[in-house]
């Protein structure tokens, strides 16, 4: 009998949920399941990606990295 092959669906340690008004607007920041900060730019994305010790070579690799409500060039409300 073989067996049906059923496509991997990871999940990111890193999550980057959608942009929330703020002065300036801000996108909240999880990692392993757990809400860690705001990221206000990308750059703070891999800041706090480094501070939990997770390197980021590859802002746009879904196994790496999830944006949720935009990509990474999404830091203002629609």
């Amino acid at each position: 009998m073989t067996e049906i092959a059923s496509p991997h669906i990871g999940s990111p340690r890193i999550l980057v949920l959608g942009v929330q008004p703020g002065t300036p607007p801000f996108r909240i920041m999880e990692i392993d399941g757990q809400v860690v900060g705001e990221a206000r730019t990308v750059v703070d994305v891999l800041e706090t990606a480094a501070a939990f010790g997770i390197v980021v070579h590859d802002l746009d690799d879904p196994d790496v990295v999830r944006w949720v409500g935009g990509d990474k060039f999404t830091w203002t409300p629609r």
